[in-house]
């Protein structure tokens, strides 16, 4: 064999590793878990809840704008999530409206979203779930403009 022909030869086993590698370092590449699409982080304030509401809202075809949400809750509850109205004849009946969107624990029970937490204090859980009943009940939170 001519020395063209080893260099030749060596080539194509130095190209076909090298493409070999490249193969299993893209195969490894496709078995490793993706980098997920996970919904971004949200702070844990009112802007941040409000924001995640809105995600989980959206993707279940449920309407509302950041607007609508944040001029309710501030009407509401003035942000604070652990608002509880203990006068009002909600509260005389034994049912007091709870959290950011004062919401009664049955309207919480039969408007809450799948994906939210049951605690009806838990900010997130609370304006979806209100939403969710505002949707049904007046189009939209955005909708709201008193007690509802």
């Amino acid at each position: 064999m001519s020395k063209f022909g080893r260099l030749a030869k060596a080539a194509k086993y130095s190209v076909g590793a090298t493409v070999a590698g490249v193969a299993v370092a893209a195969g490894a590449l496709a078995a490793a878990p993706a980098a997920s699409a996970a919904a971004p982080a949200h702070q844990s304030n009112l802007d941040g809840w409000i924001k995640q509401s809105l995600a989980v809202l959206h993707s279940h075809g449920i309407p509302g704008s950041y607007q609508g949400i944040y001029r309710n809750v501030l009407r509401e509850s003035s942000g604070n999530p652990a608002a509880i109205n203990l006068w009002d004849s909600n509260a005389a009946i034994g049912t007091p409206s709870k959290g950011l969107l004062q919401v009664i624990d049955p309207t919480f029970n039969a408007y809450h979203v799948q994906g939210t937490s049951w605690n009806i204090y838990d900010p997130v859980a609370n304006i979806t779930a209100a939403c969710n009943y505002a949707a049904h009940r007046y189009g939209s939170i955005d909708n709201v403009n008193s007690a509802y």
